[in-house]
């Protein structure tokens, strides 16, 4: 199984997912419409699963090197992020935007189809290249969620279920923190083994750091100043922007032509 074969994966996970996603506005009681929502999601998740164990064994590497591999495993962890939460909060829409996205990003792949190379860059063998790529990726679709929230927030900003909508916000971005913590110190020691250095201050990098802190300014908000509930909306939805300029927005800034991190751009 490779890139070839994709589309035999990506169209029957698209209608999984859209049935997951519209079932909400089926004329059935709500039991039904949550065991179809969650049966279909999780059969489009293990076709994922397949296609990315079959993909690692056909490169004999990681799929983990450009940014179409990255979508893919963003395609992956949407829907399972969308029915953690749809599960645990009972939002349909958290289920329908996470399923969205990831159609997004599968159709994004099925429109720009991959290379097949199964070389890895010598600074790319290393055990630090998956646990910091995938627990990078696991705390973007994380705050893809908590973006969502705070969107919602913002525009039904007089609705009296903020707080609570709020809250469900802050766990969403506290897990997301974890992950991207960890992303940033796997980063640093896989730095350490492949250049010497634990940080350099990569324009990657850079941003990075700039998202670590962004984010780590709404947790401070949330905790000592619980009251200036539309700042911290608006707070968390200026937090994506630079979680999205880090994932893949650098990589068109002219400072990313002597960046060690160019190969993400690998199609």
């Amino acid at each position: 199984m490779n890139w070839i074969n994709f589309p035999y994966i990506a169209i029957p996970s698209i209608v999984l997912l859209v049935i997951s996603s519209l079932v909400v506005i089926l004329p059935i009681n709500k039991k039904l419409k949550t065991i179809i929502a969650n049966t279909s999601s999780v059969l489009a998740i293990l076709l994922f699963v397949y296609f990315i164990i079959s993909l690692w064994i056909n490169l004999d590497r990681p799929p983990l090197r450009t940014l179409g591999e990255t979508r893919l495993w963003y395609a992956f962890f949407l829907p399972i992020i969308g029915i953690i939460t749809f599960n645990r909060w009972k939002f349909f829409w958290f289920l329908g935007y996470s399923n969205f996205m990831a159609i997004v990003f599968i159709i994004i792949n099925l429109t720009h189809p991959e290379t097949y190379s199964k070389t890895l860059m010598p600074a790319l063998q290393s055990y630090w290249f998956v646990p910091h790529v995938v627990v990078y990726i696991l705390s973007y679709a994380v705050f893809g969620v908590s973006w969502i929230v705070a969107i919602v927030g913002l525009v039904n900003f007089k609705n009296k279920d903020n707080k609570k909508l709020l809250q469900i916000a802050d766990n969403i971005v506290f897990i997301g923190f974890a992950f991207l913590t960890l992303g940033l110190l796997f980063g640093a020691l896989w730095a350490k083994e492949a250049w010497g250095h634990y940080w350099t201050w990569d324009p990657k990098e850079t941003w990075a750091l700039l998202t670590f802190l962004v984010y780590l300014i709404y947790i401070h908000l949330r905790s000592f100043h619980k009251g200036k509930i539309k700042i911290h909306f608006w707070v968390l939805s200026i937090s994506f922007v630079f979680l999205l300029a880090a994932w893949f927005g650098v990589n068109y800034m002219p400072s990313a032509k002597n960046s060690v991190h160019t190969y993400s751009q690998q199609e």
